[in-house]
């Protein structure tokens, strides 16, 4: 589905944030990006989402090299992906329900498709009666699953997250993981970049781990804790 091919991302002052990176990342893949603070994980699904480009080398989604996409086709790309960040980045002056049918509003869906959908996203994430209030009535952990709903409400083929349980107490994290990991079992491409090895240890998975822009291990697999596998 996706493959890095040799690609390098430096920035201005020449600090290279990722460094000959060649990754392949199949359909239907739950991935955990880990590493150390500067590591390279943020960089790298910042290339998939084409919020940054590379500087060398390939970034291709389903074949197509997104390095050459034009401004204008950026749109398009990322209604592929579903994106769920650290902090969250809700519209406080905006309802629960109206935060996350954001990305349909934009895309041109049907009132009636986005109510219909909405409705199915907050039921996955457990805020079944919290579609009109807004963010700042909620707990942390009620404002992450928010996010979480927006992102996955119009069906994407990808979900990556950026450090999604970087706020919460270990045992929110761990749900908000195994929600995750619940719409990976029905088909969605998963890439989680997190810091938390630990908690990775009770989730299975494969792991890729950074070191200053470098990919040192791309097939970490480990089975959940309790497996017999």
């Amino acid at each position: 589905m996706i493959r890095f091919d040799n690609v390098t991302k430096r920035y201005d002052g020449g600090r290279e944030a990722l460094s000959n990176v060649s990754l392949d990342i199949g359909a239907g893949e739950l991935i955990f990006l880990t590493g150390h603070s500067g590591a390279g994980k943020t960089t790298l699904l910042k290339l998939i989402a084409l919020i940054e480009r590379p500087t060398r080398g390939q970034v291709l989604f389903e074949g197509r090299n997104v390095g050459r996409l034009s401004d204008r086709a950026i749109p398009r790309h990322r209604r592929q992906i579903g994106m769920v960040f650290q902090d969250h980045k809700l519209l406080e002056d905006r309802t629960v329900f109206e935060n996350i049918a954001l990305p349909m509003i934009i895309a041109g869906y049907s009132r009636r498709e986005i109510r219909g959908r909405v409705r199915a996203a907050l039921g996955h994430v457990g805020l079944q009666d919290q579609e009109r209030k807004t963010p700042l009535m909620l707990s942390t952990g009620e404002q992450q699953r928010v996010g979480i709903a927006r992102a996955v409400v119009a069906r994407p083929k990808l979900l990556i997250a950026d450090e999604p349980t970087g706020n919460l107490d270990p045992e929110l994290s761990l749900d908000i993981m195994n929600l995750f990991r619940r719409f990976n079992e029905v088909g969605v491409t998963m890439l989680i970049a997190t810091h938390d090895v630990e908690l990775l240890k009770q989730l299975g998975g494969r792991h890729v781990v950074l070191d200053d822009g470098r990919v040192i291990d791309a097939d970490g697999s480990l089975p959940p804790e309790g497996s017999s596998v």
